[in-house]
């Protein structure tokens, strides 16, 4: 599993990084993905995590890389649907941060069960859906800090689009991405828990 995982990852990079929108765009928002791949692979011997896992960081990276390559305001197939719905805006990004609450949650989930940090579920969930409302309000940040860093520049890697809410709507998908990832799948997540050697 783990070449296929490493050869779909470098096609969707490589493909990402041929003749994007913007090179210091891609840079911004495929930087998480680039230093995700690297924490995975510093840590595969010692904490190798469950499939679904794998398989989630993978789907979160292409949407980090998609999103580098055309700038989240300009992904094609969101701007269709944007037409198709009469929407007024590409709401890519807004996938984008469903899945910065959502991969996370899981990713804290197994950490926090397989290091036993917490004693019971309800507590673990708290503090589980607590830092990915932290990470996601501290990514907003990041993004803040890059558009006074660089003026302009950032527009396209900030994404709002004129929307006056744009920050908060971020928060909230990551919140929902949180409570979802939680909700739906803790039990498969379990059964593939007790299938590797805890």
């Amino acid at each position: 599993m783990i070449y296929l995982w490493i050869f779909i990852y470098s096609g969707v990079l490589i493909w990402s990084g041929i003749a994007p929108k913007d090179y210091y765009t891609w840079a911004l928002e495929v930087a998480p993905a680039v230093a995700g791949a690297l924490a995975l692979a510093l840590t595969y011997r010692s904490f190798r995590f469950t499939p679904l896992l794998y398989v989630l960081i993978l789907l979160h990276c292409i949407i980090l890389m998609v999103g580098g390559h055309y700038t989240y305001a300009e992904v094609p197939l969101f701007d269709t649907l944007k037409e198709l719905t009469g929407g007024i805006r590409n709401n890519y990004d807004k996938v984008g941060h469903f899945a910065q609450g959502f991969v996370p949650a899981l990713i804290a989930r197994e950490i926090s069960i397989r290091k036993e940090i917490f004693n019971g579920s309800s507590w673990r969930n708290f503090f589980i859906v607590a830092f990915c409302l932290g990470f996601s309000a501290f990514y907003e940040l990041i993004e803040w800090w890059v558009a006074l860093a660089s003026g302009e520049s950032a527009e396209a890697f900030l994404g709002t689009q004129g929307y006056a809410w744009d920050t908060q709507s971020d928060m909230g998908l990551a919140l929902a991405g949180a409570l979802v990832a939680l909700l739906l799948f803790s039990g498969y997540h379990d059964r593939q828990l007790r299938e590797i050697d805890l």
